[in-house]
C-alpha cells in the first residue's frame, strides 16, 4: 500500500505528538475526523461553519459548546483536543456584546 494510500480522507496522518497544543480549528478537526461519537462530531462541524460564516469573534463561544458536549471522548489525541481547547478557553476574553452606556449622574461610561 503506498504512503497516499494510507493517509485518512482529508489530509495528512494526525500528528503523534500528543503533547503539542493544537490550536483551536485543528482540535475541532480532529474531532470531526476522529471523534467516535456522532453528536460530538456535529457539534464541533457546526463550530466550524459558524467560524467560517461569521469570524474569528465567536470561536470563544463555539469552543464552549464544544467543550460541553465533548463526553465519552477518550485516548491520548481527545485528552489533547480537550487540553488545548480548555487552553483557548482560559485565555480568551469574552467578547463584550453590550454597547457603552453613560451613567446619568456624568459623562463616565459604565
Amino acid at each position: 500500500m503506498s504512503d497516499e494510500a494510507s493517509k485518512p480522507p482529508g489530509g495528512a496522518p494526525p500528528a503523534k505528538d500528543y503533547t503539542r497544543q493544537l490550536g483551536v480549528v485543528e482540535s475541532l478537526v480532529a474531532i470531526t475526523n476522529e471523534c467516535q461519537s456522532g453528536p460530538v462530531r456535529t457539534v464541533a462541524s457546526q463550530a466550524l461553519e459558524a467560524i467560517k460564516n461569521r469570524g474569528s469573534g465567536v470561536m470563544r463561544e463555539q469552543v464552549y459548546y464544544v467543550l460541553s458536549s465533548m463526553q465519552g471522548w477518550r485516548g491520548k489525541r481527545a485528552t489533547q483536543v480537550h487540553r488545548s481547547l480548555s487552553a483557548y478557553y482560559q485565555s480568551s476574553e469574552p467578547e463584550s456584546s453590550e454597547p457603552e452606556t453613560t451613567d446619568t449622574r456624568g459623562d463616565t461610561p459604565k
